[in-house]
C-alpha cells in the first residue's frame, strides 16, 4: 500500500509535510496541499485506518434533492442511513453538493482531504463532473438511483423500477385499461431513463401496444402536462403513469381543468409515494419507495464496500399503493 513516505519521495517533501497536507494543517499553502492530495489520489493512497482517538466519519452527499424536513423525499433516506451508521460508531455528515464543488476537486481527493472513507450519494445527474470520476474512483461510494458499471468501489441502491412499473401497468390492465400513457421529465438522469424504458417493457409484458407516441417528455413538469396531456387524451388514453408524484399531481390538475373526472374519465398513477399522495384530490395511487429502508440499504451497501465486498446493486422490491385516483375503465372497447 502507498504510504505518506512514498508520496513525500515522489514530490521531494518530508513525511511531516505530507501528513500536514492530508490533515488540513494551517501552515501548508493551498497550492502545496492540492498538489499533495492529488498525488496521493494518483498513487492510490487511502487513509482507511483512522486514529483511535479520531471520530469515524461517513458522509452523505446530496444534490437535486430536498431533505431538510419530513415532507421531503430525502429526509427519511438520511434518517434510515443514520439509524444504522451511528450505532456502529460513525459520525454522519450531510453535505450539499453542487457542480462548482465537483469542478474544484476530484471525488477521491475530496474524500481523502476530509477523511471520509466512504460516501452515500443522493441525487447526482448524469452530466455531473463526479459521475466521470466515479467511473475509476477508489473510494467506496453508494449511489441512490445511479449505476456506475465496472467499478467495484461503487454500488447502486434503489427499488426495482421494472417491478414497480409492471405492477402499475398490470393493475391498470386489470381495471380494463388498454391504452396507457406515460409522462416524464427529461431523460437527463439514470432513473428517468430506467423508468421510461421499463414503462414500454411493462406494456409489452402485459400484451399491450407500446407505441412511442404514448410517452410525453419535457424538461419542466408544467410544460410536460400542458403540452402532452391533451395529446394523450386525443389518442384515447384512459390512464396515465407518471415518472414521479409531482408529475402525477400536476397531471390530475391539468385533467380537471380540461373537464375530466378522476378516476371516472381517466386514471392517474404516480411514482415514489410522497407524503402528499394521501392528500391529493383524489388521493393518489402510486408505486411506493420505502425511503427509510433505502437509507438502511445505503449504509449496508457502503459497509460491504468498506469491508472489501464488491456488491454492485442492491434493490428493494416495489409495491403499489392503491388509492382513489384509479378506477375501472368505462370509455374504451376491450380488444
Amino acid at each position: 500500500m502507498t504510504t505518506i513516505a512514498d508520496i513525500g519521495k515522489r514530490l521531494g517533501v518530508s513525511k511531516s509535510t505530507v501528513s500536514k497536507a492530508l490533515n488540513n494543517a494551517p501552515d501548508i499553502s493551498e497550492t502545496l496541499r492540492k498538489t499533495i492530495v492529488e498525488t496521493a489520489v494518483e498513487m492510490g493512497y487511502s487513509k482507511l485506518r483512522q486514529n483511535k482517538k479520531e471520530q469515524k466519519k461517513l458522509c452523505i452527499l446530496v444534490e437535486n434533492m430536498d431533505y431538510t424536513n419530513e415532507l421531503h423525499f430525502g429526509y427519511q433516506i438520511i434518517i434510515g442511513f443514520r439509524q444504522l451508521a451511528e450505532p456502529a460508531g460513525y459520525q454522519v455528515d450531510v453535505i450539499p453538493l453542487d457542480t462548482a464543488m465537483q469542478r474544484s476537486m476530484g471525488f477521491d481527493a475530496f474524500m481523502l482531504q476530509r477523511h471520509y472513507p466512504g460516501a452515500f450519494i443522493l441525487g447526482m445527474a448524469l452530466n455531473d463532473p463526479w459521475m466521470n470520476d466515479l467511473q475509476t474512483s477508489h473510494t467506496p461510494a453508494v449511489l441512490y438511483d445511479n449505476y456506475i458499471p465496472e467499478n467495484p468501489a461503487t454500488c447502486y441502491v434503489g427499488i426495482d423500477n421494472s417491478e414497480g412499473m409492471n405492477l402499475a401497468v398490470k393493475y391498470l390492465k386489470n381495471l380494463g385499461h388498454r391504452k396507457i400513457g406515460y409522462l416524464s421529465t427529461s431523460l437527463g438522469s439514470y432513473i428517468t431513463q430506467v423508468r421510461h424504458r421499463t414503462f414500454f417493457s411493462a406494456l409489452r409484458k402485459n400484451g399491450l401496444k407500446s407505441d412511442p407516441r404514448l410517452a410525453g417528455i419535457s424538461f419542466h413538469v408544467s410544460e410536460c402536462v400542458q403540452k402532452h396531456v391533451p395529446k394523450l387524451i386525443e389518442q384515447g388514453v384512459t390512464a396515465i403513469i407518471c415518472c414521479h408524484d409531482q408529475m402525477a399531481n400536476a397531471t390530475m390538475v391539468q385533467c380537471r381543468e380540461a373537464g375530466l373526472k378522476i378516476p371516472e374519465d381517466i386514471s392517474i398513477v404516480g411514482f415514489d409515494d410522497l407524503p402528499i399522495c394521501a392528500y391529493t384530490e383524489p388521493p393518489m395511487t402510486t408505486v411506493r419507495q420505502d425511503q427509510l429502508l433505502l437509507g438502511k440499504c445505503g449504509y449496508q451497501a457502503l459497509e460491504s464496500l468498506l469491508e472489501g465486498v464488491p456488491v454492485g446493486t442492491l434493490l428493494l422490491h416495489a409495491s403499489l399503493v392503491e388509492r382513489q385516483s384509479c378506477g375501472d375503465c368505462g370509455r374504451v372497447k376491450i380488444d
